[in-house]
């Protein structure tokens, strides 16, 4: 998959956020996806393609500042608690204007659907519809404890050099997002009062067996929004669109084409 890079500012900084396109390049429809906090375009593998190729839409993948191919994290940068706020807010409006996407839909998992439900809720007249896979609302134990178990397998396992293979510099990405996470002012990080001001459509969708959130999450996605739906997936963990791909697919396209324009 080739990327370009679209360069923006992010807290008054120039920064380079990697991009790629997939699917049909000629489509009237986008999908943006946003990926997970130790995500990249690179690890999204194929599910994009296939995705945008089910919808007929064009599909657009990019790494967020830090991950990737994306400009670093100086190793002194501690992200603050809004960071998700941050991106929904500042960041990707201007990569979307960069690029002249209008009305895109939105597809994120994990971090990357709360960042997704955050944008829908501040400009709940931009999109057509939200899919939030493995979305956050609301901080809960089993998360912290399995991104604690994360943080100890980064160090003395193999998963530092599992995820340099998607990441031009891997500490960048990893401890911009545990140490985040594991701190103790994040505890209190909730996004639920803003979903009421989600207007589209959005449809919540998530592994019965998630490691990183309990169903509480998605259901109060789909009872706090104005339209929402919600899949819960059988043999499922917290990555469906990889554990689960066909149900994930057909969930979405059957849920577009219910509220395409």
């Amino acid at each position: 998959m080739s990327t370009t890079h679209i360069k923006i500012k992010r807290n008054g900084l120039d920064i380079a956020i990697e991009c790629a396109w997939v699917g049909d390049l000629a489509a009237r429809e986008t999908m943006v996806f946003l990926h997970e906090g130790l995500g990249s375009v690179a690890m999204w593998k194929d599910f994009p393609h296939a995705l945008c190729t089910a919808l007929g839409m064009r599909g657009l993948i990019y790494s967020r500042y830090g991950y990737g191919k994306s400009t670093p994290r100086p190793p002194e940068e501690r992200w603050d608690v809004p960071f998700m706020h941050m991106e929904a807010q500042n960041v990707l409006p201007q990569l979307l204007a960069s690029l002249k996407i209008n009305r895109p839909w939105l597809f994120g998992h994990s971090d990357g659907a709360s960042i997704a439900l955050i944008y829908a809720a501040t400009f709940p007249k931009a999109i057509p519809g939200v899919i939030a896979v493995a979305p956050h609302v609301f901080v809960e134990t089993i998360s912290i404890e399995s991104i604690d178990v994360a943080r100890d397998l980064y160090v003395r396992s193999g998963l530092r050099e599992k995820l340099s293979k998607y990441h031009n510099d891997v500490d960048s990405a990893f401890w911009g997002w545990n140490d985040v996470w594991l701190s103790h002012e994040f505890r209190d990080w909730n996004i639920a009062d803003a979903l009421p001001h989600i207007e589209a459509p959005t449809l919540a969708i998530q592994g019965e067996d998630d490691e990183y959130g309990t169903p509480a999450q998605v259901e109060t996605v789909a009872r706090e929004v104005q339209r929402g739906e919600l899949v819960l997936i059988p043999n499922c963990k917290h990555s469906p669109h990889r554990d689960q791909t066909e149900i994930v697919i057909d969930a979405v396209k059957a849920f577009v084409n219910d509220h395409r324009e």
